[in-house]
């Protein structure tokens, strides 16, 4: 069956998520984390898209990303993919896949999902247990977005800048809302949309991106769903 193509339109907010095959790790030693977000930056920079917010896991990551053009996101996704590969594949001798296939995206909502994603993002860490506090990982975007680190890959989004008018504010206020975590349901829904990749947001939203691209945007079916086991 082929696969259909994802939702993707200029300026609008993307989660992105790429695990590595049969959820076996992607990143090994220092230097692995570091090399891929080089390689991020780089990548990012050549097809204009914004990072806002990332995670490195040891066997997935996850970025908050807008692209400056349509095919943007795919272009970057290549791009660091093939060239992580080829450096992990020259620095451990090892052969074969090391991404599960595609990556995986949602659009997100400016209204009420840009906020909740960066937080999902940056809380990954603690819900799978890898340490007690946000603040504690490392390979993560929350201590430039929360406590003001220079971190030459990311720029924030408006949703974010709107915060607070000051930048020391602003840090402080997305701390407290860090520290609030997010909802169950909004828990659940960012990983449906992420799985299934639909748009993420309100009614609206969805029929003016399915109006733009003459797709359909949001599940079809109304109704909570259920959350899956071990997805992070």
């Amino acid at each position: 069956m082929p696969r259909g193509n994802r939702l993707d339109v200029a300026g609008v907010a993307q989660h992105v998520i790429q695990r590595g095959n049969d959820r076996q790790p992607c990143f090994f030693r220092e230097a692995d984390y570091l090399r891929y977000l080089q390689d991020l930056r780089e990548a990012a920079l050549k097809f204009d898209c914004r990072i806002h917010a990332y995670v490195l896991m040891t066997n997935h990551v996850h970025l908050l990303v807008t692209p400056g053009a349509l095919g943007a996101v795919g272009g970057m996704m290549q791009a660091v993919g093939r060239r992580y590969v080829r450096y992990l594949n020259d620095a451990l001798a090892r052969t074969g896949t090391l991404w599960e296939g595609r990556y995986k995206a949602s659009m997100v909502d400016d209204e009420r999902y840009v906020l909740a994603c960066y937080r999902y993002i940056e809380l990954n860490p603690v819900r799978a247990g890898m340490v007690p506090d946000v603040a504690d990982y490392r390979w993560s975007s929350y201590a430039c977005n929360g406590q003001g680190q220079p971190d030459p890959l990311l720029r924030p989004h408006p949703v974010y800048e709107q915060i607070a008018p000051e930048e020391e504010g602003r840090r402080a206020r997305y701390r407290d809302l860090v520290a609030q975590g997010i909802t169950d349901d909004d828990l659940v829904a960012i990983r449906l949309y992420a799985q299934r990749q639909r748009a993420l947001g309100s009614s609206q939203f969805q029929q003016a991106i399915e109006a733009m691209l003459g797709r359909r945007a949001g599940l079809g079916k109304p109704g909570r769903p259920s959350a899956r086991k071990n997805v992070l």
